[in-house]
């Protein structure tokens, strides 16, 4: 059972639940990371936090709930991290750039993360059996990619084409570009980012 939830009108969570909440999270992103999702565990995971597995199960409803949770947060951190380096940006090919260096600069010291997602990504079902985060889930990153490609065109920086279009190419280059880095030990991200940076810029460009 858990102890708060988030609809509004409920009570916040204190510091304490948070900073718990924290940790286990942090520990399912190892043991996932290092085990797999199928062997990922309650009992595992608190096993690594050093709990429990009844603490796990006060805060989340189950294994479920809490790789939601493992997202979420990741993806949340991830967005925090890209938005302040973005926020000095001026122009769309400035923003286009910042966005890929930003997102690939984060993720070099989180590549447990990165293995972790990939294995949520794959297991994790709905109850009819559907992957819980399908291609609809990407649908928020798709519409902020968006935005910076009809700012450039707007400005005149951009050529024509379809900004869906290219948001996908966008998401998928970035999504197999640390794919590729966690499945290749030596492979250079910021290389890879930096060139995956100018082939976008070439392709948007009048």
């Amino acid at each position: 059972m858990r102890s708060e939830n988030e609809p509004s009108g409920q009570k916040s969570r204190s510091f304490i639940e948070e900073a718990r909440r924290a940790q286990i999270v942090s520990s399912a992103v190892e043991v996932i990371a290092e085990a797999g999702f199928a062997q990922a565990s309650l009992a595992r995971i608190a096993k690594h936090a050093g709990i429990s597995k009844g603490v796990i199960s006060y805060h989340f409803a189950g294994k479920d709930e809490l790789m939601v949770e493992v997202v979420e947060r990741t993806y949340g951190t991830i967005a925090e991290h890209v938005a302040a380096r973005m926020a000095g940006a001026a122009t769309a090919t400035e923003l286009l750039r910042t966005h890929i260096l930003a997102v690939a600069d984060h993720m070099r010291g989180h590549r447990t993360q990165i293995a972790a997602l990939g294995e949520i990504f794959y297991n994790l079902r709905t109850a009819d059996g559907q992957p819980r985060y399908g291609i609809k889930a990407n649908e928020e990153i798709y519409l902020a990619l968006e935005r910076i490609y009809r700012f450039g065109q707007e400005s005149g920086e951009f050529r024509d084409f379809d900004t869906r279009v290219m948001a996908i190419a966008h998401s998928s280059a970035i999504d197999n570009m640390f794919a590729y880095w966690v499945a290749t030990p030596g492979h250079d991200l910021d290389a890879h980012a930096a060139e995956l940076a100018d082939l976008f810029e070439r392709a948007c460009r009048k």
